[in-house]
């Protein structure tokens, strides 16, 4: 797909009218930012804000014994959940690499409701079609439904305006309506902070999420875009697909084996992932924080002395900390921890950077 026929969102008029910047992202054109990625990323760590993140896949596997299917194919247990719960979990290939990684809503035994990535949508349906048993569907609702994240300490307040329901668990759900239309309600989210997950449908997105930016700003947010999405999500140390993620890049890499049900059965790449556990990643996934000013980048070269120890996966100027942070796979082998320095190798100029383990900041999810 060319940057001149990107996909747009349900409300890209509504971006439009608060003066929104885009760019292409996932074959989409995003909203980057509103009044700035700074300021929004502020907002949202201290008051509330609200991305449209209507990009993202849906797709529900629906048939006798669903949950049963996505539990073989995917890699985190299912069965540690109840219906009412999602659950982060993987998508990999049978070398243990990573197709995406998602979240799966328990709907039923029968029925599991999927966020992908947006770019990654397809290729999860496909595999999952794949092998899904006769009378098992897997349908691509990838333009059914909106997504709005409202994220901060104030989220919970913007949400009892609406009169819709906030009392849940950590990624646990609620279906329920928002002036008689439905909208799935979940606590989760991207940012570290608490906040909340809205599933309007499609045609149903307009009208809420203008009422969100209402009760937003009046409790002192803003609608924040994918900027402050990924200064936010850096910070976290949460992954991104691309960058942390990869068919290169496997779970325990990017110490994500917490997502793995290593006690099931089967699930897609166990037996590849199992040796690489077994054996130990060669490279893992840390944390680094600049010592120099500038701006650190993906695909720089990470440096002890004249040895290359690894490669920046992410990076971009914290908000919160008011330096430069990346994310970074670095190599095993070269005994690297919390505490050491590195260099980065940013055009040429070598810049100071300290080993942290992420997040850069403490999650306030609960």
């Amino acid at each position: 797909m060319t940057e001149t026929n990107l996909l747009q969102g349900p409300i890209h008029d509504v971006h439009v009218e608060l003066g929104a910047s885009f760019a292409p992202f996932g074959g989409w054109e995003m909203p980057v930012s509103y009044a700035g990625t700074v300021a929004e990323h502020t907002a949202v760590r201290e008051t509330v804000g609200v991305f449209d993140v209507s990009h993202l896949g849906k797709a529900t596997v629906a048939g006798p014994g669903a949950a049963a299917f996505v539990n073989s194919a995917l890699t985190n247990d299912l069965g540690r959940i109840r219906p009412g719960k999602a659950q982060y979990t993987l998508c990999c290939t049978p070398e243990g690499g990573v197709i995406d990684d998602l979240i799966a809503y328990y709907v039923s035994d029968d029925e599991v409701f999927l966020v992908p990535n947006a770019a990654n949508t397809a290729a999860v349906v496909a595999e999952l079609r794949k092998v899904a048993p006769a009378g098992i569907t897997v349908t691509d609702q990838h333009r059914e439904y909106a997504v709005f994240a409202v994220q901060g300490i104030k989220s919970t307040d913007v949400l009892t305006a609406l009169g819709l329901p906030t009392d849940m668990e950590y990624m646990a759900y609620v279906d329920a309506e928002w002036e008689g239309r439905p909208v799935r309600v979940c606590r989760t989210g991207y940012t570290g902070e608490h906040g909340y997950e809205l599933l309007p449908r499609w045609d149903d997105a307009a009208p809420l999420f203008r009422a969100l930016i209402e009760r937003v700003k009046a409790a002192g947010g803003q609608p924040a875009g994918l900027g402050a999405r990924d200064t936010l999500r850096t910070e976290m140390g949460y992954p991104l697909h691309g960058h942390e993620l990869s068919l290169d890049i496997s779970p325990l890499q990017a110490r994500c084996g917490w997502a793995i049900g290593w006690k099931k059965p089967e699930f897609w790449g166990k037996a590849a992932l199992a040796q690489e556990k077994s054996a130990g990643p060669r490279r893992i996934l840390m944390g680094l924080k600049g010592l120099d000013r500038g701006v650190l980048r993906p695909g720089q070269a990470v440096l002890r002395g004249d040895e290359t120890v690894g490669e920046t996966t992410s990076g971009t100027f914290s908000p919160t900390l008011k330096v430069g942070i990346a994310l970074a796979l670095l190599d095993t082998g070269a005994g690297l921890e919390p505490g050491d320095q590195v260099e980065v190798d940013v055009r040429g100029r070598r810049l100071r950077a300290e080993v942290v383990r992420p997040p850069f900041v403490t999650a306030r999810t609960s």
